[in-house]
C-alpha cells in the first residue's frame, strides 16, 4: 500500500477552491471515487485523513472545498459559521460548488468517472443530500450526523442516488421531527434510502476529540459502527 496525498486547486463559482486528493498508488488503473464533504469549519486535516482512509479501502477520494481557497474557520471563532451561513442562504450556489468539486474529482486520472459517490459530515452531510436532491450524478451518498433541512429548490424525480443516513438519535441539530421529515421527503422523491440511528449519540459523533455537552460530542461506538456501515454500503454500491 502506498497512499499518496495531493493538493488540488480547481475552479468553480466564487473560487478558486483547494482540496486534497488521496489514492493508493500501488493499485493499477482507474477505481471508484468519492467526495469527502466537510463540516462547518471547511476543508481541513480531519477531512484529508478521511480521504486517506478511503484510499486505504481502494478508492480515490477528494476532500473537497466548498467555501473557497483560504476560507477556513475554527471552533473557537465567534463567527465560525459565516461561510456555511452564506451557502445555507444560497443553496443554488452550494449546488453549483458541489458540482465543481465533483468535476474536479472525476478529472483525476485515477478516478473511474462512472463510479462516483460522496460522504459528508454535519454540514457536509447536508451537502451529500443536496447532491442527491439535485441529481448531480453520484451513484450514492453517506450522510454522517447531517443537517436535513430541505432547500428551496425542486428535487429531481426520482432521486436516483442511493442514500445511507448515519444519525445520532440525540442530535439536537437534527431532532426526531427533522429526521422523520427527511424520511418522508426521500420516500416521496422515490429514493432508495436507509437510516441507521445510534442510541446515546448526538451531533458530531465522528469528530474525534470533540468533547461537549448538549448532544454535540464524539461517540466512539457510533463512529466505528457508522464507518463499517459506510464501507459495506460502498462495496455494494460499486459492485
Amino acid at each position: 500500500m502506498a497512499i499518496v496525498r495531493q493538493t488540488l486547486v480547481y475552479d468553480g463559482p466564487g473560487g478558486p477552491f483547494e482540496g486534497v486528493a488521496a489514492w493508493d498508488d500501488a493499485i493499477q488503473g482507474k477505481r471508484p471515487c468519492l467526495l469527502v464533504l466537510p463540516n462547518v469549519l471547511g476543508q481541513k486535516e480531519a477531512d484529508n485523513l478521511k480521504a486517506e482512509a478511503l484510499a486505504a479501502l481502494g478508492y480515490v477520494a477528494l476532500a473537497a472545498d466548498v467555501f473557497g481557497q483560504g476560507k477556513r474557520t475554527t471552533l473557537q471563532a465567534e463567527d465560525r459559521s459565516r461561510y456555511m451561513d452564506a451557502l445555507n442562504a444560497d443553496r443554488a450556489l452550494l449546488r453549483d460548488r458541489l458540482a465543481a468539486s465533483l468535476a474536479a474529482l472525476k478529472g483525476l486520472p485515477q478516478a473511474d468517472s462512472g463510479k462516483v459517490a460522496a460522504i459528508g459530515f454535519c454540514f457536509g452531510g447536508k451537502c451529500v443530500l443536496d447532491m442527491a436532491r439535485a441529481g448531480l450524478g453520484i451513484l450514492g451518498g453517506v450522510s454522517f450526523h447531517g443537517v436535513y433541512d430541505r432547500p428551496d429548490l425542486p428535487n429531481v424525480a426520482p432521486i436516483t442516488a442511493k442514500l445511507l443516513i448515519c444519525h445520532g438519535w440525540d442530535d439536537p441539530i437534527s431532532p426526531p421531527d427533522a429526521t422523520v421529515a427527511l424520511a418522508h421527503e426521500l420516500t416521496a422523491s422515490g429514493a432508495d434510502w436507509q437510516l441507521l440511528a445510534f442510541g446515546h449519540a448526538g451531533h458530531a459523533f465522528t469528530d474525534v476529540g470533540r468533547v461537549g455537552t448538549g448532544g454535540v460530542a464524539y461517540e466512539p461506538r457510533a463512529d466505528r459502527r457508522s464507518w463499517r456501515a459506510m464501507a459495506d454500503f460502498l462495496e455494494r454500491l460499486f459492485a
